[in-house]
């Protein structure tokens, strides 16, 4: 098994004369879950859709898995950036209905990851009538369909409700136990610092620092002292 299922060399990516990611060297490890960090506007959620190929790095290089990124290991990658993309009309079972056809998975499998996230008693319900947790839960399923051994969730207790957040964040913290690697993009401190095992700070669109989260470490000076530039 490889040590790190996913790093970044030198990442960059520019919008005409922006310099959104600037230089990006990630090492993610394997079966862990890292906590990708920094102010809103940062480059966090840039640099998640450059490493699941929303968007194309103008520098750079991306290994996943001890090889060169290209678009077949999609198959392996479970994505929820933003607002996870779900048709109201349908109930929970038939949203991922139509991406077992796309993806040529089994139909058994929506019920394993219905369960997983806890909506396997949702039956006829519309996901129009579904709470914001229960959306983001339903996107969460949707990323889990393909079995991914790299789970990448940009701000996923956005919106949610404190139940709602430790559901979730009980949730995500088993995934390393069931071979999944969790990418986890947060500005709030406190979240992360109960999920992650690993951290990395962005800041205007460079990463300032890359580690293990420490237990007596305070979290928020670390940010603090980072993002405004004290760190060395």
């Amino acid at each position: 098994m490889e040590e790190y299922i996913l790093q970044t060399n030198k990442l960059s990516k520019s919008f005409g004369k922006q310099l959104a990611v600037d230089n990006v060297s990630l090492k993610v490890k394997t079966n862990t879950i890292y906590g990708l960090l920094g102010p809103n506007g940062a480059g966090k959620s840039t640099t998640l859709k450059l490493l699941t190929g929303l968007f194309h790095p103008t520098s750079g290089e991306i290994i996943f898995n001890g090889h060169p990124w290209s678009r077949k290991d999609l198959k392996d990658i479970g994505v929820l950036i933003e607002s996870p993309a779900l048709y109201g009309n349908l109930t929970a079972y038939e949203n991922l209905l139509v991406h077992t056809k796309v993806l040529h998975l089994p139909e058994s499998r929506i019920q394993e990851v219905l369960k997983i996230v806890g909506l396997e008693n949702t039956g006829k319900k519309k996901v129009s009538q579904f709470s914001f947790g229960m959306k983001q839960r339903l996107g969460i399923a949707k990323a889990l369909l393909n079995h991914p051994k790299l789970l990448i969730l940009d701000e996923p207790t956005n919106g949610l409700d404190p139940l709602g957040i430790q559901e979730l964040r009980k949730l995500i913290r088993s995934f390393p136990s069931q071979g999944m690697t969790v990418i986890l993009s947060s500005h709030i401190l406190s979240e992360v610092a109960q999920l992650a095992d690993h951290i990395g700070i962005i800041h205007h669109g460079k990463l300032k620092y890359q580690g293990e989260i420490e237990k007596n470490k305070d979290l928020e000076k670390l940010f603090m002292d980072v993002v405004s530039e004290k760190a060395k």
